[in-house]
């Protein structure tokens, strides 16, 4: 795949050239800041867009801002936040963005584990939506009786969790050790529980409403 990658560290900058180049991708640039990234994702039309969160001149959302343009401009590519923090923020602003190409929010610290950090890409660049694990355990701990999702059972609660982390649900029954069937009821009961329009992307609905604990 053709991705741009916009990252003002720059070792962390260079490691994620040299992950992905061996990983046969073909990096188109690499830059240090949102401007720059807007630039070359107008011209070049990558397939993916890796962009850090926080950014020159002021450190605060310069990579956001540029995620959310391109994704109103380019909703085909598919955009991958990175953050060295979790921001709670951030994850709605992302999903409630999602038209088109997939959505990935993963701390850095997950780019130390190649195998998983390529497997997260993949999922991303065929549509995928994937929230980091970490950032998913943290919500969860905070949010764990918040409105309609006080009514989940710990097993509905723990298949939305993973639906969170991106996973299908084959993958969930596999993790679990349960049949796919028993997935795809947990998933139906999810969605019922949570009285999600069925017009929707109910999926990514069932997420957002458990990322933000609506109430």
């Amino acid at each position: 795949m053709r991705i741009v990658i916009a990252e003002d560290a720059a070792l962390l900058r260079e490691g994620l050239v040299g992950i992905l180049e061996k990983a046969g991708h073909q990096v188109i640039a690499a830059v240090a800041d949102a401007d720059a990234l807007l630039v070359y994702t107008a011209n070049q039309q990558p397939d993916v867009v890796i962009t850090d969160i926080r950014m020159p001149p002021t450190h605060t959302d310069e990579g956001l801002r540029a995620a959310v343009t391109i994704r109103a401009q380019y909703p085909d590519i598919a955009v991958v936040l990175l953050s060295a923090y979790i921001a709670e923020a951030y994850v709605t602003d992302l999903l409630e963005s999602t038209t088109g190409g997939g959505l990935g929010y993963l701390l850095k610290d997950r780019v130390s584990h190649v195998r998983d950090f390529l497997d997260n890409l993949d999922r991303v660049t065929a549509g995928g939506t994937v929230i980091d694990p970490d950032v998913v355990r943290h919500l969860v701990t905070r949010r764990r009786n918040d409105g309609p999702l006080a009514t989940l059972t710990p097993r509905e609660r723990e298949v939305l969790a993973l639906m969170a982390e991106g996973y299908t649900n084959p993958t969930i029954a596999e993790y679990l050790v349960v049949s796919e069937a028993a997935v795809r009821k947990h998933v139906g009961n999810i969605f019922a529980k949570l009285d999600l329009d069925p017009d929707s992307d109910r999926r990514v609905s069932a997420v957002l409403t458990y990322l933000r604990g609506a109430s």
